[in-house]
């Protein structure tokens, strides 16, 4: 492969900073799985429309099988593995899925649970009808969305306790 093809990207992902030369092609979803190994930004279409592959780019949600890795030179990025506190602690979101019954089968979890972040962050106090238009990017083909709902619900009240994790904030284009 020519040098043209290839091009080195330096970008934070769950807080790490990480330069690896890439590809041109490759989208930030395989860039996530293979080169950091992160599996957990799953795909499911590949072409934007699941919300499976939904990570948080400088704090607001984006598809990253529509992106190339590239374009994410010198952003930050949150996926589902960055979520919990710690590794011994959920996060309340996702404690909020387990308790609520909000995953069956977990395809579609880690795009609801980015997704749902940044939601509950710019909308602390949310509506059951303004969750389900906020989850409607994102398919779900087990649960019938309730348990979702539920757990967004469940969440916001969590997150609004006091010693609750902060959640990410948006950072502005330079």
């Amino acid at each position: 492969m020519t040098a043209e093809l290839k091009r080195t990207v330096s970008l934070t992902v769950n807080g790490k900073r990480y330069e690896k030369e890439v590809e041109v092609r490759v989208t930030l979803a395989d860039f996530i799985r293979h080169y950091l190994g992160l599996t957990g930004t799953h795909l499911g279409c590949e072409h934007g429309v699941c919300g499976a592959c939904t990570i948080l780019l400088d704090g607001r949600s984006a598809r990253s099988c529509l992106m190339l890795a590239v374009q994410a030179d010198g952003h930050d990025i949150l996926t589902v593995e960055g979520i919990a506190p710690n590794d011994n602690e959920l996060h309340p979101l996702q404690e909020a899925f387990r308790d609520n019954h909000g995953l069956q089968c977990g395809f579609c979890t880690p795009g609801m649970l980015t997704t749902l972040l940044e939601f509950l962050r710019d909308n602390p106090n949310p509506t059951e009808q303004e969750v389900r238009v906020a989850i409607s990017g994102n398919l779900c083909r087990c649960t019938g969305y309730q348990g979702i709902v539920n757990a967004a619900l469940d969440a916001a009240k969590r997150l609004q306790a006091p010693g609750a994790p902060v959640l990410p904030p948006v950072r502005e284009p330079a």
